[in-house]
């Protein structure tokens, strides 16, 4: 667990000196993407969906081509704004509602981007291995995602 939570901290770093500064929300979402497609193994998808209204909208990413509306407290990512929480899903089969962009998919997280205390995205990393995510994962992950929220303040 320790060599997941040095290469958590290693990641937080590379996202740090990637976004520090910059303002732009879009930019740093795509850069984030493309970090963590690099970086984590096991992944076939990891991206943003973004907040507008009750539906999430695709935002930057790195994968297939995925589903481009998501309504808000459906899914994963739905759920996870509606309950404003992290969802770490060892199986998406078991999970009710889920919506299967690639059937490839057997595990997925997502944790919530705030701004001001509100929603205004998700972070959605998808697997095709069953229960590729962990507490620890989960942990190094809503850190990460924090490094991205303190670019929305500045």
């Amino acid at each position: 667990m320790s060599d997941k939570n040095a290469f958590y901290q290693r990641l937080q770093q590379q996202a740090h000196a990637l976004i520090d500064g910059e303002p732009d929300l879009i930019a740093n979402m795509a850069n984030l993407s493309a970090l963590l497609n690099l970086e984590l193994n096991d992944i076939n998808w990891v991206g943003f969906y973004l907040l507008q209204g009750q539906t999430l909208v695709l935002g930057p990413f790195q994968g297939k081509p995925a589903c481009i509306r998501i309504p808000v407290g459906r899914g994963v990512c739905g759920t996870a704004v509606a309950q404003d929480a992290t969802q770490l899903v060892r199986d998406v089969h078991q999970f009710a509602g889920h919506i299967a962009c690639d059937a490839a998919s057997n595990s997925e997280i997502v944790i919530p981007v705030h701004r001001a205390g509100e929603v205004i995205a998700v972070l959605d990393i998808d697997s095709p291995v069953f229960a590729r995510f962990d507490e620890a994962d989960q942990a190094g992950l809503e850190q990460l995602v924090k490094v991205l929220e303190a670019t929305l303040s500045a």
